[in-house]
């Protein structure tokens, strides 16, 4: 996951359907919380480990140490910019 384009999309997409389905089916806010925690703990979790670890900026056994917090600062540049 290289291009920023596909990281960008891989990003943001899922974030815009979940907003949709709540606009949309007016999900339960239990439900929608639940995914959302599941979308930033989890999922985003796991796409910045990889673009990094694609990147060889990080081992591919250090993706799920991007959970704790303030990784994603430290590795800011490499992540949304470059």
């Amino acid at each position: 996951m290289k291009n920023i384009f596909i990281y960008y999309l891989t990003i943001l997409l899922p974030l815009a359907i979940l907003i949709w389905l709540n606009k949309t089916y007016s999900i339960n806010s239990a439900y929608f919380i639940g995914l959302l925690i599941f979308y930033i703990l989890i999922f985003r979790t796991y796409v910045d480990g990889k673009r990094l670890s694609d990147k060889n900026i990080i081992p591919k056994k250090d993706i799920w140490k991007m959970i704790i917090p303030g990784k994603h600062i430290e590795y800011f540049k490499e992540l949304y910019l470059k």
